[in-house]
């Protein structure tokens, strides 16, 4: 349960506006029937808190299942509560971590990372965590070195080279946005997210053979025609 809600968080943090309407399956949105099923979980387990309210366990879950509904308050209630009965809990400081970036309480955000980092020096969520933060919150010094030496520690993780590649494109440094979403996508051959992003680059680069080489990619993934529509626009504009 923690590891599929720590790297959905994960994902979730690495979403970008250049993928969101190509995903077959869109981060953070859920059909009627999961939203029903997740709502009925939080039902029960507060039940069982007035039985027991001090369960760390529960309220975990609840906040996991809340962050997924994107009830971000209640989730941070949940959380508050954990770390108040064990302020060293690591779980609980990466789930709030997060929550609080989505309340916009990024002072609150980056101490929770921080803490983190002192309770398990180099963990990696914690690091990425602080780049993004720290590039959200327009501390693009502190970002860039941040994810440069998440990439030292870790050469080998196309999740740390497509996180800078995003920052890259956010500077319009596009060629530099490329290599990394290229690198990600070497590291990671099945992540469709990667494909996109760097689809999306190589067409404002005006690469389109190599543009129809991730289209072809993406079908063998799964998309259909209709999904790739707006690249296809895109490139027969680009001909023009």
């Amino acid at each position: 349960m923690k590891r599929n809600i720590i790297l959905y968080i994960s994902a979730l943090l690495l979403a970008t506006p250049a993928h969101a309407q190509y995903q077959s399956e869109g981060l953070g949105s859920l059909s009627k029937e999961q939203g029903k099923a997740l709502r009925d979980s939080l039902s029960l387990a507060t039940e069982k808190l007035a039985y027991y309210p001090d369960s760390i366990d529960l309220r975990l879950k609840k906040a996991a299942w809340n962050i997924q509904l994107q009830q971000w308050q209640y989730a941070k209630d949940d959380l508050d509560k954990v770390l108040f009965l064990n302020n060293t809990n690591i779980a609980g400081l990466f789930y709030r971590a997060y929550v609080n970036e989505q309340l916009r309480r990024y002072n609150f955000a980056r101490l929770d990372y921080q803490n983190l980092l002192v309770l398990v020096p180099g963990n990696f969520q914690a690091q990425l965590g602080l780049a993004l933060l720290n590039q959200k919150d327009k501390h693009y010094t502190e970002a860039y070195d941040g994810i440069n030496n998440l990439i030292e520690q870790y050469p080998d993780s196309a999740t740390a080279f497509a996180a800078r590649g995003g920052m890259e494109r956010e500077k319009n440094q596009l060629e530099l946005a490329e290599y990394d979403y290229a690198k990600a996508m070497q590291l990671d051959a099945q992540n469709s997210d990667y494909v996109i992003n760097h689809l999306d680059l190589l067409i404002l680069l005006d690469r389109k053979n190599e543009a129809y080489d991730d289209i072809g990619r993406l079908q063998k993934m799964g998309f259909k025609s209709g999904q790739l529509q707006d690249f296809y626009a895109r490139l027969r504009k680009k001909k023009k």
